[in-house]
Formats: structure tokens, sequence, C-alpha cells
């Protein structure tokens, strides 16, 4: 099916996974998304378990072309204000005052390009004190309080994938949006900003309210607590999570498949306010009953009463789990040098369909040549930029 992109232009200026996830997300909504690379080694993510074709690199780079250009070269920011001239969208990534030194100005892209919209993530905003810092993920969920919510004060480990690179990516993708539904309305371009800082604060917004609203003290089990989420080992050494929310018939149901009722006759948990405040204990009182089966026979009786319940899987179960295989969340494609890559699909789709067929990431100025022709150079004219090691 055409996706509801198609025709849009995107120029990416971007490494790692902040802008390259926000220039992939639209890629896959058809967009045609042009990668721009230093022509040496292209995106540093490239190379971060040898060779530039990293399972981390692949992550967010589908359905993309790549071009490599060195900026820093006057051919080569010609190059660039060229394809911007015709393109929709500009993402970059770039620390504030990055592209100014390199001539690409907001002045200069206005000229170029009045209903170009900008599309930029920094670590902490285009100004303000921390304006210059560098940032990456840890860095952005420390300052932004969620780190101090997933992270044992006596014994500091952060742990996990990616937060604040990610949840970045999409408020830009967001953000670009907007303004390209905008634009149809009064044909004008837009700067549209977004920080890991202010990303990863939005993303998990009840910590702060609750804070201010009730003076709650939000740490890691704050939420947990409230929410009544668990984990625990079974007795094959297998884990299962729950999360009972705040319905009454989750809480019986879970009592009922333990067949323990002498839990809720327990004062400190015979309400949902006491299991919050106790939740601790709870979760210990909890563990011994699942301590003494096995995690295939809990999962029958949770499901047996209705509770929320998952196993929890490592990344190589969830590529067979039943319901991920239904979703088809998982797909091959092939790469004519690089082979078969696994990549993971979208989750969005329109009218029963994803939105567009998939593409490889791109190896390293796969696209160089054919972009370079859609903007009016020939042969002769490519070779040239690759002696001159403009390309």
């Amino acid at each position: 099916m055409a996706g509801s992109l198609d025709g849009v232009r995107i120029v990416e200026l971007t490494t790692m996974i902040t802008g390259p996830l926000a220039g992939q997300l639209l890629a896959d909504l058809g967009a045609t998304v042009i990668k721009v690379e230093n022509r040496e080694n292209g995106d540093p993510f490239r190379s971060y378990r040898g060779g530039l074709y990293s399972g981390h690199f692949a992550a967010y780079n589908r359905n993309k072309k790549s071009l490599t250009l060195d900026l820093r070269s006057a051919r080569g920011k010609e190059i660039v204000l060229d394809l911007i001239k015709r393109a929709d969208v500009l993402i970059d990534n770039f620390r504030p005052g990055v592209l100014d030194r390199l001539g690409i100005t907001t002045e200069t892209l206005a000229a170029a390009n009045p209903r170009l919209i900008h599309g930029s993530i920094t670590g902490f905003g285009p100004d303000g004190p921390y304006r210059d810092r560098p940032s990456y993920d840890a860095v952005a969920q420390a300052l932004s309080g969620v780190l101090g919510q997933f992270v044992d004060p006596d014994a500091p480990q952060p742990a996990g994938p990616t937060i604040s690179d990610n949840i970045s990516g999409y408020y830009l993708a967001y953000g670009i949006l907007a303004a390209l539904f905008e634009r149809e309305r009064t044909g004008r371009g837009r700067r549209v900003e977004t920080s890991m800082l202010g990303s990863t604060i939005a993303f998990a917004p009840d910590g702060f309210v609750n804070h201010k609203r009730h003076g709650i003290d939000i740490g890691p089990l704050s939420r947990v607590s409230t929410s009544q989420s668990y984990a625990f080992r079974c007795s094959d050494g297998r884990l299962v999570a729950i999360h009972l929310s705040n319905q009454k018939k989750f809480w019986e149901g879970l009592i009922n498949a333990l067949e323990r009722p002498d839990i809720p006759a327990d004062p400190r948990f015979a309400e949902r306010d006491g299991r919050t405040r106790n939740y601790r204990e709870l979760a210990q009182e909890l563990a011994k009953s699942f301590a003494t089966r096995p995690r295939a026979e809990w999962t029958v009786r949770l499901e047996k009463e209705d509770v929320p319940y998952a196993p929890v899987l490592k990344a190589d179960e969830v590529f067979e789990d039943p319901q991920v295989l239904h979703l088809g969340m998982f797909r091959r494609l092939a790469h004519p040098q690089e082979g078969e890559l696994w990549v993971v699909n979208t989750p969005v789709s329109f009218d029963g369909e994803r939105p567009v067929p998939m593409t490889p990431p791109p190896v390293l100025g796969e696209g160089t040549d054919d972009v370079l022709r859609e903007l009016g150079l020939n042969a002769e004219d490519i070779a040239t930029l690759r002696r001159e090691k403009v390309i």
C-alpha cells in the first residue's frame, strides 16, 4: 500500500539514536529519507560491533538512503543545500551552534526553502545554562528524574534499554507531523525543536504531578506500589509479572489463584491503601507462594482467574511468543551485500495493513549516486566529487 507520507522528502543530518529514530518513524510512513553521513565511517553507530553495519545502526535506519558527504567542504555544503531546497523536512541532532559553524544557519535555510520544516533534537534545549553540554541517554534520564525512579540508591546501576534517546525521537516525529499538517493550510515552514531532557520529563509526567499535588516522595517503588505491579520467581527459576491496577476483582483473582485467604485477612493488606503502604511486605508474602510452583502452572491459574499477568521473557524468547508471532512484530530482510537481517516491524497499521514495503538499512553511501543524479549531476560530475573526496 502507498504510505501516508509518500512524496515527503526528508534530509537527515543525524547520528546514533535520537534523530535517526525520528527519521525512521517518518520513513516507515512512506517518506523518502536521505541520511547524510560522514564519508569516512558514517554514523558512529555503524561500527559498534565491528564493520560498518552493526545491529545498533540497523535498528534505527531502515527505509533510508545513505549519501556520503563532507559537509566541511564548500562543494559538500552546496550539495546539502541543494537537497534542502527540494526537501520538506530537515532533521538534525547536533549540539546548538554546530550547523551555524558549518554555514547552515537558520537564515540560510529560510532563504533556501521557506516551506522547510526543520526538526532539531538537542540534549538540553537550544539555550540555557546546560546548552553546550554533551548528552547521552543516561545523562538525560538522570537529570529528568526518571533514572532516580529506577535506580536503587544503595546499589546504583543504570540498566535496561535507552529511554531518553528513543522518546526524544518520537516527540520530534510527532512535532514534524503536526508541522506538515499545518503547512498544508498555511504554506509556511516551521522550526520544530525538542530536547532529550524535556522529552524525558514529558514522557513520565505522573511522578511530578503527584509530588506537587500530594507531596509524594517519588522513588523506584512509587509507581509500582500504587499500580500494584510485581515480578516473582517461580519454583523453576522462571519469572512472572502481574499488574493488578486498582480493580478489586484482580486482587481477589490473585488470592484465589494462590489459594491464600490468609493474606487479605491480614489488616496490612485488607484494603488497597494498605497494600500500597505495605508494598514490600506484601511482595515478600506473595513471593513465598510463587516459589512453590513452576511458572507454567501459575500462568494457568492466573489466566483462569483473569489476573493481568505475563511471563518475563528474555529477548530471545520474545521471537517465539505466540501473540508476538501473531502480530508479526519481527521480519527478515535481505541486503544484497550484508545478507539476512532481522528487524522490528512498525506496530502501526492502516486498515489492517502496515504502511509501506520495508527496505533494509543502507550500507555506507549506498544511495550516493542515485541522490546526486536526482540533483542533475552526471557520471563525470560524480567521479570528480569522489576524486576530490567530497563524497
